[in-house]
């Protein structure tokens, strides 16, 4: 179980530069992200939205520069980072010949954790029904809403989502964004992309970090 964090600050990106194919996508990119924080990556398609969280995940190295986790390189202190992260990327993740209630039972053991209901939390996510039906057989915003159902039993501090939107209804949205802000009122982050406007989030409290092609 994680262990709950004192510093305020989270993670910190230290002039962090990703090259791909020959092109810089950003170069020197500083900035910290604290507990209470919602912050949206932002950009056009092509900017690096995607390859800046793997990086903060720790999933890719960046070119140059560092990701700090209470003031020290994540690569110094890999298991106490994975214990406060938690990252869902652009593609669902759920395994075709399990159920629903499968991919999440799997997933949360894989992540250490004991004592859930992947019953009560598919409910919330609206696949109620849906337990026991091979994930392969289930629509498109099905696999997003079973690979959203690890959201609601984490004890991460820092949640890195990629596009967890895609594919999600009006409803489904609505109730994200509150588990979102429930999420950084307990003194967590979340991280996030998506192309949607985010109506329950006040703009006031919703960070933003641009990505723009004016950096090649």
């Amino acid at each position: 179980m994680a262990v709950p964090i004192i510093n305020s600050t989270l993670v910190s990106a230290a002039k962090l530069t990703c090259i791909r194919e020959e092109r810089i996508l950003f170069d020197e990119l500083s900035f910290d992200i604290n507990s209470g924080d919602i912050v949206q990556i932002e950009g056009p398609n092509g900017a690096g939205k995607t390859s800046l969280l793997r990086i903060l995940a720790g999933l890719s190295r960046p070119y140059s520069g560092t990701v700090l986790f209470n003031k020290k390189p994540i690569q110094s202190c890999r298991d106490d980072y994975q214990n406060q992260l938690l990252y869902l990327g652009h593609l669902p993740g759920v395994k075709s010949e399990l159920t629903a209630a499968e991919n999440l039972n799997f997933n949360f053991k894989l992540m250490g954790y004991s004592n859930f209901d992947c019953i009560d939390i598919l409910n919330e996510v609206g696949l109620s029904g849906f337990e026991d039906s091979l994930t392969g057989h289930l629509s498109a915003g099905q696999h997003r809403r079973t690979a959203l159902g690890r959201l609601w039993h984490s004890n991460a501090n820092i949640w890195i989502l990629d596009e967890p939107f895609t594919a999600i209804d009006k409803k489904g949205v609505i109730i994200l964004e509150q588990l979102f802000l429930a999420h950084a009122n307990r003194g967590g982050c979340v991280i996030l992309t998506t192309h949607q406007d985010m109506n329950l989030i006040d703009h006031h409290s919703l960070k933003k970090i641009q990505l723009d092609y004016s950096l090649i």
